[in-house]
């Protein structure tokens, strides 16, 4: 956005620009995103599913679960051993759909 460029010229507040700019600052990473696309098409996933449908390291999609959890994006839930993930924050999925049916990508 040039300095001559209102958000009301953009057609979005400041608070969906804000919002808009923390879900992207947080799901900047393709596993990441390849976790939010899952867990759009399911509501709840183990680690260890993640791990196998992605072919990811547990621990480094943990640590991706992780974050994502502690700012909100994701939820979880402990059944016995196992720790289940789940969308909390679903306007990602609305963001990261209309970024891919971008046709300059």
């Amino acid at each position: 956005m040039n300095p001559t460029t209102t958000s009301t010229e953009l057609n979005m507040s400041v608070e969906k620009m804000e919002k808009v700019a923390f879900i992207l600052k947080t799901t900047a990473h393709p596993t990441r995103i390849a976790i939010v696309q899952l867990l759009a098409q399911q509501e709840s996933l183990s680690v260890t599913e993640i791990s196998e449908k992605l072919h990811v390291e547990q621990s480094l999609l943990s640590h991706h679960l992780t974050g994502m959890k502690l700012k909100g994006i994701l939820s979880s839930t402990r059944e016995g051993k196992s720790i289940f993930y789940s969308l909390k924050m679903r306007e990602v999925v609305d963001v990261i759909q209309c970024l891919a049916s971008c046709t300059f990508l």
